[in-house]
């Protein structure tokens, strides 16, 4: 018998699929399965624990093989990555920057950490995330191509870059998006803050615009405690990202000079042996999510009013977090279900608050958000971490 979507219903499904181990289930939590004791206990053995040492070139190296991607360069957090990539594009004071309006904050303050404006775009139902097609639609109508740029007609001001954020570990529609970039002259700099393991079209995410951002936050797919990496193809970038993450120091065995205000952003060693033991095992922490995906499906999808979000047909997602997608006529029920699950000792919560209603980002600005709007009183993310499932 098909069941409507009812907050006592949800908190029944979700309790027939996890195993209840603390008196709370939290969202998502660090999953340790391997080598993490042993690396870390090596930092402290030897005192290599800051930022250099073995297991900061070793987690960058890491990371290029199971992303693909020519370059890592290993950061203090995700923010601190995607603040840097957008200096490496060319960002500067007073331009505008393409942000969804559905995403964390983080976004929109690394762009504010330039003295550049974000401006707010809309998100597409098939992705979750940023919709090249609307936005096409939109830069026809607001701008103009100049010889140094794309302007928007109505602020007068550069609009130099666009920031894709995969939500959730799913992957935007990137060649689109990508042709977009390249009539406009507008650099892509991707958010891939939650997508590690998360392909478009067989391509590993942060592959595509000139540079990406990743985090390793303690409730991201693997985590180094806190971290983040930029991630380029370019050698030049990656040579200059390197350089203004440590402080922008002139190479030399003994004297300390500079030749740019910098950043002091690199990734300590001891943060970084986490790390590698958490690479070692993230095929199998993305298999075990996976199939979490296939467990909540099968208890989810014969309810009426209600839907597991699936990766869309371009992309295979890391499914960072999972979602339920109430229908519209549902969307009134989204309170009641994120007051019972937790008072029953089930984290859920409502997606992050749009952009554009947060106080100071509310004068920036922004095309018609009506998908913005409507997902963001429909969603809710259940717990998400590897090895939960019965």
């Amino acid at each position: 018998m098909t069941k409507t979507v009812q907050a006592e219903t949800i908190v029944e499904m979700l309790q027939s699929v996890l195993t209840a181990q603390t008196n709370t289930i939290p969202l998502h939590e660090p999953s340790f399965q391997g080598n993490e004791w042993a690396y870390v206990k090596d930092c402290i053995d030897t005192g290599w624990v800051s930022s250099v040492g073995k297991y900061v070139n070793k987690f960058e190296s890491m990371l290029e093989d199971y992303t693909g991607v020519k370059h890592a360069i290993a950061v203090v957090n995700g923010t601190a990555a995607l603040h840097i990539c957008l200096k490496l594009v060319g960002v500067e004071r007073n331009d505008e920057v393409l942000v969804p309006a559905l995403t964390f904050i983080a976004t929109a303050n690394a762009v504010s950490y330039c003295g550049a404006i974000p401006h707010f775009v809309d998100s597409c139902y098939d992705t979750l995330g940023l919709d090249p097609k609307k936005l096409d639609q939109y830069l026809q109508e607001i701008g103009e191509v100049r010889k140094d740029g794309y302007y928007n007609k109505m602020t007068g001001r550069r609009i130099k870059a666009v920031i894709p954020m995969h939500t959730f570990g799913h992957p935007v529609d990137l060649d689109p998006l990508l042709d977009i970039c390249q009539r406009y002259y507008i650099e892509m700099v991707e958010d891939a803050a939650e997508s590690l393991g998360s392909f478009y079209k067989g391509l590993h995410t942060g592959n595509w615009g000139k540079v990406a951002a990743v985090s390793f936050n303690g409730n991201k797919v693997i985590t180094t405690g806190g971290g983040g990496a930029i991630l380029t193809n370019c050698d030049e970038l990656a040579k200059m990202a390197k350089h203004i993450t440590t402080t922008a120091k002139k190479p030399h065995a003994w004297a300390f000079d500079h030749d740019q205000i910098a950043f002091n952003y690199r990734l300590p060693n001891i943060n970084a042996a986490l790390g590698c033991a958490q690479l070692e095992v993230l095929p199998e922490f993305i298999k075990q999510k996976r199939a979490l995906t296939d467990i909540y499906a099968n208890v989810i999808d014969p309810l009426q009013g209600v839907e597991l979000f699936k990766e869309p047909s371009f992309a295979k997602s890391n499914y960072w977090l999972q979602v339920l997608l109430l229908d519209e006529t549902y969307a009134d029920k989204q309170e009641e279900i994120l007051k019972l699950t937790n008072e029953k000792g089930i984290m859920t919560r409502p997606i992050w608050t749009p952009l554009h209603e947060i106080s100071m980002y509310k004068d920036c600005p922004k095309m018609t958000l009506e998908v913005v709007g409507s997902l963001a009183k429909r969603i809710v993310n259940i717990p998400s971490s590897p090895g939960l499932a019965k």
